[in-house]
């Protein structure tokens, strides 16, 4: 998002789990495991410190609370099944790996049974191997792809490496000159062959995002010449790949930022849709402004319009102007009017309306204008239609309660990377001793 936004930076823990196995188990506990990364952006492929959630991130359980689809009374005049020419897609960043697959599930049961159809992640922009895909990391999301025909994947990807080491403005036109000249090109190859190896090939982009701020190292402003050449370059290389059918997203932030936008387009040939980063900031600055301001809202839709290209939010959500129920129903309203190919809130604090307690009017507002949202197109999954449930008193999600180690047991600190991938948090038993005897 813009360049206020507060970043995770993730730390790389040993990998010591190997010495450890003879004299340790895995905790019994239900959900006795790593926590949750609390930023949109990672800069390595493992979890981050523990954030409230909504359910637990291997083996997720529902938690709709009772007023939801299948408690709720009906609305008072059932409406027809709504499609896709109706509701945009949508979905939510919920986490960059696989515990954000786990938890659409439990959101979409949160909303009354509405179909997430947008999973949306991040390559983490550290190091050009997590650039290129790093193994592994992919495939949950194209599993995921991959089970209902009618799904949308979204995928991050930087530009540069060290992506927010905040790398000054001259090295940053060097790099981005380098970029233009074809230096970098094999490692978006190897990333869109991963992509289609991985089954997908048809993966929404999102190249170089918010390239007119100052966060990122691929950002436009030091040389936005070499930027949208270099934009070229890789959207060429990618589509070399045989079996691709990647969409290649421009998306800025919304407002003027650094650099105006505009500056920063790269040509209708390698651009195949326009998105826009909108979060509601400034502080002071109502819902009507974030329209009419100079590169707003507005400017966005008439800009694709003009280029012939649909639009879409990436990232969107609450940010300077704390709990905005009014912010929440103008955007929820804009994109229903100018139903962009999807959209993606940001699901954590302070954007969020379900991870985050912080913001109970807006939660409300989301929850009851998506509750029951299906579509018509046919997947794997298909759900038959469903009358859209009117939620009575929505619930804001609150974390469940710290799980426990079992009995007998004291848990190990092995950090993030060793946990996420084992499923869950080791512990020691403290009774080894006296069993051994």
């Amino acid at each position: 998002m813009a360049a206020q936004q507060p970043r995770a930076r993730f730390g790389r823990s040993a990998a010591i789990a190997a010495t450890v196995t003879a004299s340790a188990v895995l905790a019994a506990a239900p959900g006795f495991a790593v926590g949750d990364p609390p930023a949109p952006v990672p800069v390595a492929p493992v979890p981050a410190a523990t954030a409230p959630v909504a359910t637990a991130p291997v083996a997720p359980v529902p938690t709709a609370p009772s007023d939801t689809a299948g408690s709720a009374e009906p609305a008072a005049t059932p409406a027809a099944a709504p499609d896709e020419s109706a509701f945009p897609a949508f979905g939510a960043y919920l986490d960059y790996g696989p515990l954000g697959v786990a938890r659409m599930a439990a959101l979409s049961d949160w909303l009354g049974g509405s179909e997430l159809r947008v999973g949306h992640t991040y390559l983490p922009g550290d190091r050009w191997s997590n650039i290129e895909g790093a193994p592994g990391f992919l495939d949950v999301w194209a599993d995921w792809r991959t089970r209902r025909a009618d799904r949308l994947l979204v995928l991050n990807v930087p530009m540069l490496e060290r992506n927010e080491e905040g790398l000054g403005d001259d090295e940053v036109r060097e790099l981005l000159r380098q970029g233009a000249a074809g230096r970098f090109d094999h490692h978006f190859r190897a990333l869109a062959e991963r992509l289609v190896a991985a089954g997908a090939p048809d993966t929404v982009i999102v190249l170089g995002w918010e390239m007119n701020g100052t966060t990122y190292t691929h950002r436009c402003g030091p040389d936005p010449k070499a930027w949208k050449t270099y934009w070229n370059r890789i959207v060429t290389a990618m589509r070399a790949v045989p079996g691709q059918e990647f969409r290649f997203d421009f998306t800025p932030s919304r407002g003027r930022d650094a650099v105006p936008w505009t500056e920063c387009y790269p040509g209708d040939d390698t651009v195949d849709i326009i998105g826009m980063d909108a979060y509601d900031q400034p502080r002071g600055m109502p819902f009507e402004e974030q329209v009419t301001e100079p590169y707003g809202l507005r400017a966005h839709v008439e800009f694709a319009e003009k280029h012939g290209k649909p639009i879409s939010y990436p990232e969107w959500g609450l940010f300077r102007n704390g709990d905005n129920a009014a912010y929440m129903k103008g955007m929820l309203a804009w994109m229903d009017e100018h139903k962009p190919v999807y959209n993606t809130v940001t699901d954590y604090c302070p954007h969020g309306v379900w991870q985050c307690d912080a913001n109970p009017r807006s939660s409300q507002v989301y929850r009851s204008i998506l509750s029951g949202r299906t579509d018509t197109t046919t997947g794997e999954e298909t759900p038959q239609p469903s009358t859209p449930a009117e939620p009575t008193t929505p619930t804001v999600p609150t974390a469940p309660a710290e799980p426990l180690p079992p009995a007998g047991c004291s848990p190990l600190d092995l950090g993030d990377w060793v946990e996420y991938w084992i499923g869950g948090r080791l512990c020691l038993r403290l009774d080894w001793w006296s069993r051994s005897r």
